[in-house]
């Protein structure tokens, strides 16, 4: 089995990939699909990684054998920043080679896996590599989350000019609700205008609608 790699990234930090991710998990899980979630880059914890773990909570099951044996966490750093600088600070190197390998195992035994990237879309890796270039090397499709704070507009679109710049296929855009302004006004107009604008230049993307989920 070859199983279907769908790239979760977003329009900036703490956009809400890790919600989208594990809330879309659970939903195609439900679905009958065959599904599980890797993060590619963890920062900011140690032992663990924080997103797999909320991933797991959200989509309401326990712990995968691939969790425990760190198939979907390959690359965990303690210093809560960009992956190339984390790995710099605690003079170690990222391993895109091991990363590669456990996504390639995840894909051997789940038809879908969903890749949560670290941060946006140009977000070093290394000092040689940024995100988008690792995902557009890998011909994956991009899952884009955004939002309805206020600039959202302006970087969901630099993040799509991103994308076919480089080639990379639109799977689709998931509104994280919970991220929207306080002006009610201002994420309206900003959901209208993107959905939009995606129909428009991206007949064949999904959208997704993510609920406030109750994270408590």
């Amino acid at each position: 089995m070859s199983g279907q790699v769908i790239f979760v990234s977003g329009i900036d930090t703490e956009i809400g990939k890790t919600v989208v991710t594990g809330w879309l998990a659970r939903q195609w899980a439900e679905q009958g699909v065959d599904v599980i979630t890797q993060k590619l880059v963890q920062t900011g914890c140690v032992g663990a990684s924080d997103d797999i773990l909320l991933h797991r909570r959200i989509m309401g099951c326990g712990l995968f054998e691939e969790d425990r044996d760190g198939t979907t966490m390959p690359a965990l750093f303690a210093y809560p920043a960009s992956p190339h600088l984390s790995a710099r600070l605690e003079q170690r190197t990222l391993d895109l080679d091991v990363i590669a390998q456990a996504t390639a195992r995840l894909c051997e035994r789940f038809g879908s896996v969903l890749v949560e990237g670290a941060g946006g879309l140009m977000v070093p890796l290394t000092e040689q590599l940024l995100t988008i270039d690792y995902v557009a090397e890998r011909g994956w499709p991009v899952l884009l989350v955004t939002s309805g704070r206020l600039g959202s507009i302006n970087h969901t679109l630099l993040s799509l000019e991103a994308l076919a710049a480089r080639g990379i296929a639109l799977h689709g855009v998931a509104w994280n609700s919970r991220d929207d302004s306080n002006d009610d006004v201002i994420a309206t107009d900003s959901r209208d205008f993107i959905r939009t604008h995606v129909r428009r230049h991206y007949p064949d993307a999904q959208w997704y609608d993510v609920p406030r989920l109750d994270l408590a």
